[in-house]
């Protein structure tokens, strides 16, 4: 990404976290397959990742956790995508980043404290 300038640059990460966001799987790995970093972050710190688990795209989350993303990478509020995932409902989504290690008790609030919050301690192993 080095060739672009810097609007570029923010323009190209715009449109991943878009990606990210909606599921977009095959469009938003062929950024990060061409260069864009795994756990780029917009203004707000979110990684790709926290997008995709906090709007329960796991198929998204399955595959940018196999390309090396940070699962316990916070934003700006310390949020966690794992506790983002919990608050959601998006059960195949904490699935997937408990089975990648996230720490379940990273973040605030973390996602054992939510898992209980909206009951949904099921989710914890």
């Amino acid at each position: 990404m080095s060739e672009l300038s810097p609007e570029q640059t923010d323009r190209v990460i715009a449109l991943a976290m878009d990606l990210a966001r909606e599921g977009r799987t095959t469009e938003l790995l062929e950024f990060v397959d061409h260069g864009l970093p795994v756990d780029v972050v917009d203004s707000d710190q979110n990684s790709l990742l926290m997008l995709a688990a906090y709007h329960a795209h796991a198929e998204t989350v399955q595959a940018l956790v196999e390309r090396g993303a940070d699962v316990d990478q916070r934003n700006v509020r310390d949020q966690s995508p794992v506790a983002g995932a919990m608050f959601k409902g998006a059960d195949d989504v904490v699935a997937v980043l408990v089975e990648a290690g996230a720490d379940l008790d990273a973040g605030t609030p973390t996602a054992r404290a939510a898992a209980e919050m909206f009951g949904r301690s099921h989710l914890l192993p």
